[in-house]
């Protein structure tokens, strides 16, 4: 049997990306130098409500969101890198945020204060 070189390496691109996927933690799983940030303070078959707190020094390694709301409980200053590069923002207390697409980054608080947020994913 005589393989198509179109086919055969369609068959080996496949192999490859499926070997070499690059699936990121969700949030609850993601963590910072093996430690965990974040809690489950409420998970059922509609929604899972996170609370993750990043003490100065302490981030959220690189990982992907579904669509969720984010309120920030305690603010601080971070160093965000995702798909549009590396910044310092100054994520203030009371902030909001509700993120309408899958998202992937990866955060540092670089601040001096502990930051807190609950992240609420519908389900």
């Amino acid at each position: 049997m005589k393989l198509n070189s179109t086919f055969a390496l369609g068959i080996v691109l496949t192999i490859y990306s499926c070997n070499n996927s690059t699936e990121l933690p969700d949030p609850l799983e993601a963590g910072w130098k093996g430690q965990a940030v974040c809690e489950v303070l409420q998970e059922d078959h509609t929604i899972r409500v996170l609370k993750c707190t990043f003490a100065p020094g302490v981030g959220h390694e690189r990982h992907e969101h579904a669509p969720h709301f984010g309120y920030t409980l305690k603010g601080s200053t971070f160093k965000i890198t995702d798909d549009t590069g590396t910044r310092e923002v100054k994520v203030p207390t009371g902030y909001d945020f509700y993120k309408a697409e899958p998202s992937i980054h990866e955060v540092q608080n670089v601040g001096d204060s502990t930051a807190v947020f609950l992240i609420v994913e519908p389900k």
